[in-house]
């Protein structure tokens, strides 16, 4: 799995025009997953990201989770964080996951985000054409890759 985690002020998802998912102040999640990606993954980055301590505290201090600030999240798939771009002009995809297992996963990853998120868990539409905007609040941008842990 690769993640990259947005802090925001506030985010959305669109759909042909429609807005499908908003937050605000928490994380822009995009999710990305391997054919190698694991239950046992999504349940440890969910659990991760919920006590992951990157909000200031009164003192300025990055020391807050997204639990402490009853902040929200926002999960978009993103297959192309899986491109190999080291042949050729055009990315490779092939070590993104299948479409079938990638989305059983995000799925998955989702619900676990909602049983530790208070604040609430909004997402895009896998595999749909999306427009994601966002305000950065920072920018504060954290990338985490299973190949590293």
């Amino acid at each position: 799995m690769r993640l990259v985690i947005q802090r925001v002020n506030h985010a959305s998802v669109t759909v042909e025009g429609i807005e499908i998912g908003a937050i605000g102040k928490g994380y822009l999640v995009f999710l990305g997953v391997a054919d190698t990606d694991t239950k046992e993954m999504a349940e440890r980055y969910a659990k991760k990201l919920s006590t992951l301590r990157i909000f200031p505290d009164e003192a300025g201090k990055i020391n807050r989770s997204i639990q402490d600030v009853q902040g929200q999240i926002l999960v978009v798939s993103q297959f192309t964080l899986y491109a190999d771009c080291k042949k050729g002009n055009r990315p490779s995809f092939v070590k993104a996951g299948a479409p079938e297992k990638a989305e059983a996963l995000y799925e998955y990853f989702i619900e676990c985000c909602k049983a530790l998120v208070p604040g609430g868990v909004a997402s895009g539409s896998f595999g749909a054409d999306m427009k994601v905007s966002l305000e950065n609040d920072g920018p504060f941008t954290v990338l985490w890759d299973s190949e590293e842990w």
